[in-house]
């Protein structure tokens, strides 16, 4: 049997395997609304570690990462960065957003929000600027899923086929079994995806060049500062690397599908997974190495960098091909443990954003109903944008950091700031992510090489201070219920 046909019956066994495991996880389970959004809020430990571990590590680990190593060198180091610290600050902010969530019985980052501030403005705001974010960065998922089937099939499997297979089978199970249907079938594809990273990562550095210490000595001599950040020969800027480090940080726990976590999960259970958590970010370091391995070997142009990887399994490796198809697999297991919580996500942000927000008075089935719909809606925009964009993997996900990020001055106000006041929130809001969009879409750079999301978030934060010290004070028991819980 050829090896892609061998390469396609695994990947095809992996997507079974998935789908069966988050039905049956979900089943039975996902009539009421609290069950479908937050299951129960009784999540233990583990599930919750690759929930979150999960929803990080995607497509652009298995496919961008050595993508950005293989074109951009000692930059994409910044993933390991950000992975590993930026989820520190839910050591403190995790368990206290869990009690308020419990409290007023919220599942959203725009439920929180309009709860402290009072103003319908800010979750419509909240859920209209999620779903943005969340369509480019569940596009980042489908164009991953897309590459794996079409490479690993020597093109047998089309572009538009290999996205849409894929994603089908999220959104079944996430439509039926909700948050609970995700976390279990991320606990699988976390597995999955960690060990197969490894098992490739090390065997793709030994075949080509022998060891690690080779293989960085061959780079440096061919290429004089590529290993190096902001020296001549480097392809970022030293505040280029550290603003997008600094975007990334910031904006990792602003992320809907990652804040909401704290509503599902006990106190304990957060700072747990907030020690365990940095663990993950392990298994990027074997695919760093893969796309550095790639260097010298593969010639620039010769394919995609988001496709390197795959390439150098299918073109450029002598592995059988039962291995093509468990990178395959790992690979589409990486992309799907976010796509599903992405797309859980921002189903819930919309509805009770926007919608709840402009009708009031829904049953509590109808709004079942409602983002069950939207998981298939929201899963259509994002095809089209996989389909017709142009943008790489790393390009996308970090374009929608730049969005993400805006949201950070409202959360922390809310939970620490008692002068901050809804016209703050709202201004800062718009002002940020307008700033952060025209230099991403507009202009063709930014001041001294900052991230756009960075410049948008100054600009934000000025609007926020400045505001609520010229408008009235919120009362003081609404902030209270918020920066009171211990």
């Amino acid at each position: 049997m050829p090896h892609w046909q061998i390469a396609l019956v695994i990947m095809i066994g992996y997507l079974i395997v998935a789908l069966f495991i988050g039905i049956l996880a979900g089943r039975g389970k996902s009539g009421s609304l609290t069950e479908y959004v937050v299951a129960g809020r009784k999540l233990g430990l583990v599930v919750t570690s690759f929930l979150m571990g999960g929803a990080v590590f995607s497509a652009f680990s298995f496919l961008g990462a050595p993508g950005w190593a293989f074109e951009r060198g000692a930059p994409a180091l910044y993933i390991i960065v950000y992975t590993a610290f930026a989820i520190l600050p839910w050591y403190l902010i995790g368990p206290k957003i869990g009690k308020i969530g419990r409290k007023y019985d919220l599942y959203t980052l725009s439920g929180f929000l309009k709860g402290r501030f009072r103003n319908k403005s800010i979750p419509i705001l909240v859920g209209i600027f999620s779903l943005l974010a969340f369509i480019q960065y569940l596009a980042t998922q489908m164009k991953g899923m897309a590459y794996i089937f079409n490479i690993m099939t020597d093109g047998r499997v089309p572009f538009w086929l290999g996205a849409l297979i894929a994603y089908g089978i999220v959104v079944i199970y996430v439509a039926t079994g909700g948050l609970r249907a995700a976390a279990w079938s991320d606990v699988f594809q976390g597995l999955l995806m960690v060990i197969i990273s490894w098992v490739v990562g090390i065997a793709v550095v030994m075949q080509l060049h022998g060891g690690t210490t080779e293989m960085f000595t061959a780079i440096n001599n061919a290429q004089p500062g590529f290993l190096e950040i902001g020296h001549e020969g480097s392809t970022m800027s030293a505040v280029g690397y550290t603003t997008t480090i600094l975007v990334s940080l910031i904006g990792l726990l602003m992320w809907p599908h990652l804040f909401s976590k704290s509503y599902s999960s006990r106190p304990v259970t957060i700072k747990r997974t907030v020690l365990v958590y940095p663990l993950f970010s392990l298994f990027l370091i074997p695919l760093l190495l893969a796309g550095y391995a790639a260097i010298g070997v593969v010639n620039s142009g010769e394919v995609l960098p988001d496709e390197v990887l795959p390439y150098l399994i299918t073109n450029v490796l002598e592995m059988p091909g039962w291995l093509y198809g468990l990178v395959g697999a790992g690979a589409l297991a990486a992309a799907m443990s976010s796509a599903d919580a992405i797309t859980h996500s921002a189903s819930l942000e919309f509805t009770n954003g926007v919608i709840h927000n402009v009708k009031q008075d829904l049953r509590e089935q109808t709004t079942l109903l409602i983002m069950r719909s939207a998981v298939v809606i929201i899963g259509g925009l994002a095809y089209c944008i996989t389909i017709f964009g142009g943008q790489g993997l790393i390009a996308l996900l970090l374009g929608a950091y730049g969005s993400i990020v805006q949201f950070a001055p409202g959360v922390y106000s809310a939970l620490y700031w008692r002068r901050a006041t809804a016209p703050a929130i709202i201004t800062g809001l718009l002002a940020g992510t307008f700033t952060n969009y025209y230099f991403q879409l507009v202009a063709s750079s930014t001041p001294l090489d900052i991230h756009a999301g960075i410049l948008g978030l100054i600009v934000n934060i000025v609007c926020v201070v400045v505001i609520s010290f010229a408008t009235k004070p919120q009362a003081a028991q609404h902030a209270n219920a918020y920066v009171g819980i211990k």
